[in-house]
């Protein structure tokens, strides 16, 4: 196998994942800030969509989106269980996963994209104006201080268990750390969770 791995939260999420496996899967390197995803032999040959990460299997075909690429990975590699090992606890981590994909992550990250990165993104994607990337903050906070009244009296998302939404959140919250989207002062539940998930090694991955 084969990562296709750069800059951002989306590769560091699949990479935290790898790293509490304990899969090493050789890496590619692939150029983010010059836009080298968005151009020909990646956006035709890797991943259609032009992002990252992706990943290259044994038989050579690829797969992307993070979420699919960590469930394949799960599959091949269940143990440590990451999602679950029983259909309850799967079913259970997916719920989370798809509340702070959709919630936090995506308005976060659109919100970067469409303010401080509007630059780097806006002759590749379709961008919202300034007032919508503030909206989209906005609704990232408010999702974030809800879920932190979720964590009261939780070691990790799902209780006891560390799985995907940790790592989902952790990868997107480091990066809304490093581009003006900090964990709001008044989300303590969070901020003790993100220092419990931060001293894991997997986080430095």
């Amino acid at each position: 196998m084969k990562l296709y791995n750069s800059l951002g939260p989306n590769p560091h999420v699949v990479r935290i994942f790898m790293a509490e496996k304990g899969i090493d899967i050789p890496k590619q390197e692939v150029d983010l800030m010059g836009g080298e995803n968005r151009r020909a032999p990646y956006n035709a040959e890797v991943n259609v969509a032009g992002q990252l990460p992706a990943l290259e299997l044994d038989n050579g075909q690829r797969i992307a989106e993070i979420t699919t690429i960590c469930e394949y990975l799960e599959e091949k590699h269940p143990s440590p269980a990451l999602i679950g090992a029983t259909p309850e606890e799967r079913a259970e981590t997916r719920m989370w996963v798809r509340r702070i994909d959709l919630n936090i992550c995506e308005p976060m990250a659109n919100g970067f994209r469409a303010a401080e990165g509007r630059r780097l993104f806006e002759n590749r994607i379709k961008l919202v104006g300034a007032e919508g990337a503030a909206d989209l903050k906005a609704i990232a906070k408010d999702r974030l201080l809800w879920l932190d009244a979720q964590l009261a009296g939780r070691q990790w998302i799902v209780g006891d268990r560390f799985s995907l939404a940790d790592i989902l959140l952790y990868g997107f919250l480091t990066f809304g750390a490093q581009v003006g989207q900090p964990i709001p002062d008044e989300a303590t539940n969070i901020k003790a969770w993100y220092e419990r998930a931060k001293a894991r090694p997997s986080a430095a991955a």
